[in-house]
């Protein structure tokens, strides 16, 4: 076998996914959720009648998570079949309960009910991420709520902002997302046990024709699994449109991830705001000065990736044939787990330049300044015509005055002059302290600072108060 060092490696595992998520997708997780569900079906089977004793639910008991992965790994070699694999390291294992395992199954009742099983815990890892990351803005939102900075809009300065009011517009788009994922959970359903083609027809032939106790089973495969009931109908797999939804609630977190990230980079750009750069951390190998944006650039990345998978799940769910086909298969084993993985990395790296951000206020007022006369131009015109002056003429004025500072600045590289040219024409009768007392940032952010604080002690507040059990990662999931 190769050295790993020699052959290829995921970066999913090597740099971007926690410890967590990655053990979801393990093939020995996967292996001991097939062998939990031979055990469910088997104890479901015995209490609906069938000739299952309970020494054989013991055996199966006591080795459902003593997996040996070479030995499944070697009879797949010979048997060519992954799941027949695990049932005979399983049956090997289990030599008294082997007659019974898998009584009326398919494949498909212990690869899909654990994808669903794997889904939900995944997800639910990514609902912690997410409100680590909601509660982090939320606290920064509260910190910088009235702190000024210059408003864009096509990337061209306008009305001055708040910090804090886009750090709670990156808040509202994740708490959409927390909304979605949410909706998703609530709604997603195991497999059951349908059979091979979802008509439960193997197991109305256990049950000698007891339709009853056909259904009843399916239903208490469902609630062992920790659900009300299964899905209704199937065809021999869960219907893929579930993998489509999942990955599109991945997707629009990626969306607000890379959102956050593409504003962050423009922020660093404009030396108002940075992510955390490590004291030994270097920038460019070429320029030492420099400070990239590398974590937020690795999210946009990933976003990007994210975002592209989305696509992927429903061209997958678009093209299954009839009751099933097998060209999903491959498709998910790369596209679930990575999707996931992805979306792990992506939220760890939000949480993490969000909680340790780096804020220039002089920066960001002296960028206000510059445009800032600009901006306040109709308040000059208001206090000049209070003033007696003629609104009409004095707009005039006002406009060339504004495009002849432009030019000073965009021409010669010098400061805004236009409150000197302001002061300088009679006809407004304003002096340069009088139109200095006219440039505070903060009477030009209008109710910014007010929208933040009714937001965070509203509705972020709710949202948040009733998540408060899923703070922490490692309560969500027990592997």
């Amino acid at each position: 076998m190769a050295d790993h060092q020699e052959s290829y490696q995921s970066p999913f595992s090597q740099r971007y996914a926690g410890e967590q998520m990655q053990a979801l997708f393990s093939p020995m997780h996967r292996a001991r959720l097939f062998r939990r569900l031979w055990l469910i079906l088997a104890q479901c089977q015995q209490q609906l009648g069938l000739p299952v004793s309970d020494e054989q639910i013991r055996e199966l008991s006591a080795r459902v998570r003593d997996v040996d992965l070479q030995r499944v790994n070697e009879l797949e070699q010979s048997l060519r079949h992954d799941v027949m694999a695990h049932l005979k390291a399983y049956a090997e294992d289990c030599p008294l309960a082997a007659p019974i395992l898998h009584l009326g199954a398919t494949s498909c009742y212990v690869t899909d009910n654990a994808d669903i099983l794997i889904l939900r815990d995944a997800m639910r890892l990514v609902q912690a991420r997410l409100v680590g990351t909601a509660r982090a803005l939320a606290a920064a939102a509260g910190q910088y709520k009235g702190l000024p900075m210059l408003g864009y809009t096509h990337f061209q300065p306008a009305q001055p902002t708040t910090l804090g009011k886009r750090l709670a517009l990156w808040l509202q788009d994740l708490l959409m997302d927390l909304q979605e994922l949410d909706h998703f959970l609530s709604r997603l359903r195991p497999l059951g046990s349908k059979g091979a083609t979802g008509t439960q027809a193997s197991f109305l032939a256990l049950f000698d024709g007891d339709a009853d106790k056909a259904v009843q089973l399916d239903r208490m495969i469902a609630n062992s699994l920790g659900f009300e009931q299964p899905l209704a109908l199937s065809g021999q797999t869960y219907t893929r449109k579930i993998d489509a939804l999942a990955q599109n609630v991945l997707s629009g977190i990626a969306q607000s991830a890379a959102k956050f990230a593409g504003d962050l980079r423009l922020l660093q750009h404009l030396k108002e705001v940075e992510e955390p750069f490590e004291a030994a951390q270097v920038g460019s190998s070429a320029m030492p000065y420099k400070r990239n944006p590398m974590r937020a650039e690795r999210m946009t990345g990933l976003a990007r990736f994210i975002l592209s998978n989305a696509a992927n799940a429903g061209h997958t769910a678009a093209s299954q044939w009839l009751e099933r086909s097998l060209d999903d298969s491959s498709n998910r084993r790369l596209s679930l787990a990575e999707g996931f993985l992805a979306t792990d990395g992506l939220l760890t790296l939000y949480q993490n330049i969000v909680s340790g951000l780096v804020v220039y206020p002089g920066m960001m007022e002296r960028n206000l300044r510059q445009e800032l006369p600009f901006l306040a131009t109709e308040n000059i015109l208001m206090r000049a015509v209070k003033q007696g002056g003629d609104r009409q003429e004095l707009h005039e004025r006002l406009r060339v005055h504004a495009m002849a500072a432009g030019r000073r600045v965009k021409e010669e590289g010098l400061p805004n002059d236009l409150l000197e040219r302001v002061a300088g024409d009679a006809a407004f009768g304003l002096d340069l302290d009088t139109l200095d007392r006219l440039m505070d940032p903060r009477d030009y952010t209008g109710l910014a600072q007010r929208q933040v604080e009714d937001y965070l002690a509203g509705e972020a507040a709710r949202a948040l108060e009733t998540l408060a059990h899923l703070d922490s990662p490692q309560a969500r999931v027990s592997l």
